[in-house]
């Protein structure tokens, strides 16, 4: 299921980094940025992840709430938010629950081989709970420019 610009999005429960758990619906009245990535600790994931870190004023300033989700674990994600020093929670979707109601847990290739894992996309939600843009060719070392523009 490939969710559009629009759509309400759907609504779930998860646990952040420190074990707590939260709900989208938590965040009704502001501007969500949810971000969907592969891999903590990898080239592409911590370009995207600084480049948030690094304009997270910005994004505040506009109204904005940033949410990173990827299938690592808690432990896996409080590693990186210490590492990079990163200001926003990470969601660990370790059941692929999230991934699956968003449709960013897909089938990928690499060198002729098949796999599944997650299709890097940003979902920019309304204060309503709406769906305002689906972000599919995120450019990771520029992604804050592409929600803000």
């Amino acid at each position: 299921m490939s969710l559009e610009a629009g759509q309400m999005a759907p609504d779930f429960e998860a646990k952040i980094e420190t074990g707590e758990t939260i709900k989208l619906s938590d965040y009704r009245g502001k501007k969500v940025v949810l971000y969907f990535y592969p891999k903590d600790a990898t080239p592409g994931c911590t370009a995207q992840a600084c480049n948030l870190r690094d304009n997270y004023d910005a994004l505040l300033k506009a109204g904005y709430v940033v949410l990173g989700i990827s299938s690592d674990d808690e432990k896996s994600h409080k590693k990186f938010i210490e590492k990079q020093n990163l200001p926003f929670p990470l969601i660990a979707d370790t059941d692929l629950k999230v991934h699956e109601a968003y449709g960013t847990w897909v089938e990928k290739s690499m060198y002729g081989r098949k796999y599944m894992g997650t299709a890097r996309t940003t979902f920019v939600i309304d204060e309503e709970g709406k769906i305002a843009e689906v972000i599919a060719k995120v450019d990771t070392k520029n992604h804050t420019a592409q929600i803000l523009k």
